[in-house]
C-alpha cells in the first residue's frame, strides 16, 4: 500500500508542476498588457512593467516564479495594490469552500439514494422519474437554472433569498443548483452499478438464505457498488468546485470566483496563476485522496 500511495503523491506532484508551467506560459500569451492605459505616462507604464518584474526575458520570469511558487510565495496582485495572492486566497477561499463542500456531500447523498432507488424500481415510474430527473440535471447548465429557481422562489413565491451567503436560507438555493449536475451524475452511475451487481453469485446467495431485501441492499449490493462511485467523485468535485465561480457570480456570493472573472477581463496575470494553480493542486489532492480510497476499498488497484 505504501509503494502505492507514493507512486500516486509522485504523479499529484508531476501533475501541478506541468499545471503550474503550462499556466505560467498561457497567461503570458494573452493579447493586451494589464498596465496599458491612455491617460497614463508610457514612463510611468515602464516603470510598473519593471517593479513587477514583466521587463525580463521570458524565461527568466518563468524560473523566478517557479522559485518563489515552490516557498508558497505565488506574487502579489496588479490590479488590488498591496494584496498578496496568498491573502486574496485565504480571505475568499473558505466561502467557496464551503459552498462548494455543501454540494458535493448533498449530490453525492442525494445521488446514490436515487441510484439505489432506481435500481429497486427498475423499468416502472419511480425509476423512470428519477432518470427523468437526472438528465434534465445534465441538459439544465448552471447559468440557466440558477436564475430561473432564483426567479421561481426569491421572486415569485417569495420564500429564499435571492443573493448573499452567510445564512441557512441563502445557501439553499445556491448549494442546490451547484449539486445538480453531481446529482444526475452519481444516480446514473449508482443505477449502473447496482444493477450490474444483482445477478452476482453472492447476491443470489444472501436471497437464497431468506435475507430481507433491504438487508441485501445495504450488506451486499451497495457495498459493492460504491467502488465505482468513488472513481467518479473526483470528477463530480471537480465539475462542482468549476461550476461554483458561475453560481457565485449569479448568487452575489462573495467567494474566490468574483476574483477569478475579474482578473482574467484585467489581465492580472499572478491572479489568474495563483488561482488556476491553487484550483488545480485542490483537485489534484482531492483526486490523490480518491485514488487512496479506492485502492482500500478494492485491493486489486493496488497491484497495477
Amino acid at each position: 500500500m505504501a509503494k502505492y500511495i507514493l507512486k500516486k503523491v509522485g504523479i499529484a506532484l508531476l501533475t501541478v508542476l506541468v499545471l503550474a508551467t503550462l499556466t505560467f506560459f498561457l497567461v503570458k500569451i494573452l493579447p493586451g498588457d494589464p498596465f496599458l492605459n491612455d491617460k497614463v505616462p508610457a514612463a510611468v507604464q515602464e516603470r510598473q512593467r519593471a517593479f513587477y518584474g514583466l521587463d525580463k526575458p521570458l524565461a527568466e520570469q518563468y524560473l523566478t516564479y517557479m522559485k518563489n511558487l515552490l516557498r508558497g510565495d505565488l506574487g502579489t496582485s496588479l490590479k488590488q495594490i498591496g494584496r498578496e495572492v496568498t491573502t486574496i486566497i485565504r480571505d475568499a477561499f473558505p466561502v467557496s469552500a464551503r459552498l462548494g463542500l455543501a454540494a458535493f456531500v448533498f449530490s453525492q447523498v442525494v445521488g446514490i439514494v436515487f441510484g439505489i432507488l432506481c435500481a429497486q424500481f427498475r423499468g416502472r415510474l419511480p425509476d423512470y422519474i428519477l432518470m427523468i430527473v437526472a438528465v434534465l440535471g445534465v441538459a439544465l447548465p448552471s447559468m440557466v437554472l440558477g436564475p430561473l429557481l432564483r426567479y421561481l422562489f426569491g421572486v415569485k413565491l417569495m420564500v429564499l433569498p435571492v443573493s448573499g451567503w452567510g445564512t441557512f436560507r441563502q445557501a439553499v438555493l445556491p448549494v442546490l443548483v451547484l449539486s445538480i449536475s453531481g446529482i444526475a451524475a452519481s444516480t446514473r452511475s449508482m443505477r449502473a452499478s447496482m444493477l450490474a451487481v444483482t445477478t452476482q453469485d453472492y447476491i443470489k446467495t444472501a436471497r437464497a438464505k431468506g435475507l430481507a431485501p433491504w438487508k441485501v441492499v445495504l450488506r451486499h449490493q451497495l457495498k459493492n457498488s460504491l467502488v465505482p462511485i468513488l472513481t467518479n467523485m473526483g470528477v463530480t468535485l471537480a465539475s462542482i468546485m468549476m461550476g461554483s465561480f458561475v453560481v457565485e457570480s449569479i448568487f452575489l456570493i462573495p467567494g474566490l470566483g468574483k476574483y477569478f472573472v475579474d482578473c482574467v477581463t484585467t489581465l492580472d496575470y499572478p491572479l489568474v496563476m495563483g488561482l488556476t494553480i491553487f484550483y488545480g493542486a485542490f483537485l489534484v489532492t482531492a483526486n490523490l485522496i480518491i485514488d487512496v480510497l479506492y485502492g482500500l476499498a478494492d485491493p486489486r488497484i493496488r497491484v497495477k
